[in-house]
């Protein structure tokens, strides 16, 4: 599957101007973790709440500061036509736990390691659905009842963890 099938869209942006206030206004309005910067139609960086918590405060920035100070750049990107391989490969490679999408130069989207998460967490419950709902079907037994079974040669149960 293409990345686009797994992102947000549309990604949310502003210009490097933007001060660093009303970058955290525009995360807050719109529950979002990062803003794409954007001059135009193309990319120049991005910024996350992480940059503006430790990058802006610790850095002794003030509010009103563009938030072209704090912003990463270059971004770190995928293309919107690739594979959802090629978006784990940048996640691990670059360390990052965002990435705008694009479309030649145009941002159409963002990925973020939870959208991948929960295709990790589907791939799994497809994986294991049909392992669950035959444990689930099965009628309780001795163990579901009164604890551990004990082996067939008399022996005790096993020991527990916290033993």
């Amino acid at each position: 599957m293409n990345v686009s099938a797994y992102m947000s869209a549309p990604a949310v942006s502003v210009n490097a101007t933007t001060t660093i206030g009303e970058a955290a206004r525009c995360m807050d309005l719109h529950g979002v973790g990062c803003l794409v910067v954007t001059e135009g139609t193309v990319l120049r960086g991005i910024v996350t709440d992480r940059d503006i918590a430790v990058r802006a405060m610790a850095g002794e920035f003030d509010r009103d500061d563009p938030v072209g100070a704090v912003m990463t750049a270059p971004a770190v990107t995928v293309d919107a036509v690739q594979d959802i391989s090629a978006a784990y490969r940048t996640f691990r490679n670059s360390g990052v736990r965002r990435l705008p999408v694009v479309d030649g130069h145009r941002v159409v989207g963002m990925l973020t390691v939870d959208d991948l998460l929960m295709d990790v967490f589907r791939r799994v419950a497809d994986l294991l659905g049909p392992v669950a709902w035959s444990v689930l079907e099965e009628p309780p037994g001795p163990q579901d009842e009164i604890g551990p079974r004990t082996r067939d040669d008399g022996g005790s149960p096993p020991a527990s963890r916290a033993s």
